[in-house]
This record gives C-alpha cells, structure tokens and sequence, in this order.
C-alpha cells in the first residue's frame, strides 16, 4: 500500500483508508472519497497538489491532506 501522494500521473488507485484525524477524515468524506472509492491520478508531480478523478469529477488535493490517503494500485 501506497500513500495518494506517492502514485504517478495516469495511475489508477483504490482507497484502503484515511490516516489522519477527524478533520481530515471529515473533509476527504465530505468530498466523496471514502475506502473502496476507485481513483484515477491526473497529475502528480511530487510536491503542490495531487489532482485526480472520480465519481466523474476531477478533484484537486492539497499535498499534505495527499499523504493521509492510503491506496493500492489497481
């Protein structure tokens, strides 16, 4: 398992589950993105924000709140 931060640009992902506190865990739920959700990696270029697809929506994800999100390649 990987963190969000760590996948490529043009990788796909599944969410295992959220390393972080309730904020974190509340805010990344807010925008849909809960254990199982399938993602897509749109651009990753290691540092700023990791943009990615899902549910059909593009989402931009702040670095920091990137590493709290633990996935495994599809």
């Amino acid at each position: 398992m990987k963190k969000l931060s760590d996948i490529k640009t043009g990788c796909v992902a599944v969410i295992v589950f959220i390393q972080g506190g309730r904020g974190a865990i509340h805010r990344l739920t807010e925008l849909g993105l809960l254990p199982g959700e399938k993602l897509t990696v749109i651009h990753n270029s290691g540092s700023g924000p990791v943009i990615i697809s899902a549910m059909g929506s593009k989402l931009s994800i702040g670095y920091g709140l990137a590493q709290k999100i633990i996935v495994r390649g599809e």
